[in-house]
């Protein structure tokens, strides 16, 4: 049975290497082919450009871990099959329920390599990529701290305690310096909102700083012109489904303190835990299409039927998130309903090739 085990392992984990080394080449080439056209703004030439597709390529590997299991396990058992090696396991003594064993084995080893990719390499290279990015295309540096996220933006250095999801920011510091970096102005706003001509600050208490005195004075709205626009903070908000489960926790404590809403980052955490678990049903499910594929004809179309299950899972995943926010449902049931309906049909279907 060892031996058995390692030729599957072997053909079954070259087959899903194979599909992802493809589906991330394909990911890749499009990235690519975006990120051509801001090609020569600012500093940001070629070899920015591919640095980028680089560094984005951990985040796709997450996305497409549990399509390629799938599809590389239904390739793999294909071949297999074809090659009637399926028949001869069954005629040795070797129940499906012992080669399922195997698989989910191999399932179990893609999962935490989908949780180590999530949770340790994806939020590092995507929020390297996005600032190479601007610092290259639009010469502003940012950076996140515990006091807020922090922006160069040319002289001035701008502090953001907050942004909210429509880009509105609250309490906002900027700090404007002369070309010898002397402190010249400091302002603080409760509220900024942007418009068509500029950044709208509301309550805007400006510090001046001259060679003699200090001045104060108050604006009940003022006029900020930036080179940050909603676009930047779009990319420089880290949106929950790419952070960390570390990081989920402790940000989620920390809006549980503040008495603010939750529902979102806990929906993410429970996701970033389940959804690795995927690649073991993933497994599951494409068995008994072995076995269907050499009883009967039409075997393109299982082949194509297993791949839209796929697609389906990672469609049905989103929409289960999204109907778990609209209807404030336990962030368990939103994330594991999916991976649930998937294994029982994976089951459900392994049992009727046995009862055959």
């Amino acid at each position: 049975m060892n031996l058995i085990n390692r030729y599957l392992i072997q053909e079954i984990v070259s087959s899903i290497l194979l599909i992802m080394l493809a589906l991330i080449a394909m990911f890749s080439f499009f990235d690519l082919i975006q990120e051509l056209e801001s090609l020569g703004k600012g500093e940001y030439g070629l070899g920015n450009v591919l640095i980028f597709v680089l560094l984005s390529a951990p985040g796709h590997v997450y996305q497409v871990v549990p399509v390629a299991v799938l599809v590389g396990t239904m390739y793999a058992l294909g071949r297999l099959s074809r090659s009637s090696e399926l028949i001869i396991l069954r005629v040795s003594g070797i129940s499906i329920t012992n080669l399922a064993w195997s698989l989910v084995r191999i399932g179990l080893a893609f999962a935490v390599l989908t949780f180590i990719v999530g949770e340790f390499v994806t939020p590092y290279t995507e929020k390297t990529a996005q600032r190479m990015r601007i610092k290259a295309t639009d010469s502003v540096i940012a950076q996140d701290f515990r006091s807020g996220l922090w922006i160069k933006d040319g002289r001035s250095f701008v502090n953001v305690e907050e942004v909210l999801p429509d880009t509105t920011l609250l309490n906002v510091h900027i700090y404007e310096f002369d070309a010898d970096f002397h402190l010249r102005t400091i302002s603080d706003a409760k509220t900024g909102q942007f418009e068509e001509d500029g950044w709208n600050l509301s309550e805007v208490a400006q510090t001046l700083f001259n060679e003699d005195k200090i001045k104060s004075v108050y604006f009940p709205e003022a006029n900020w012109q930036s080179l940050i626009r909603p676009e930047l903070l779009n990319v420089l908000l880290v949106q929950p489904e790419k952070m960390s489960a570390r990081n989920l926790y402790s940000y989620i404590t920390h809006l549980s303190d503040n008495k603010q809403k939750t529902s979102r980052h806990e929906i993410a955490l429970s996701a970033k835990i389940i959804y690795p678990l995927a690649c073991m049903v993933m497994v599951v499910l494409a068995l008994p299409f072995g076995f269907l594929q050499q009883r009967s004809g039409g075997a393109s179309a299982k082949i194509f039927l297993g791949i839209m299950l796929g697609v389906f899972y990672q469609v049905m995943n989103r929409v289960f998130v999204h109907l778990g926010l609209l209807n404030d449902w336990s962030p368990i049931f939103s994330t594991v309903v999916p991976t649930l309906l998937f294994l029982l049909a994976g089951l459900t279907m392994l049992f009727m090739v046995e009862r055959r």
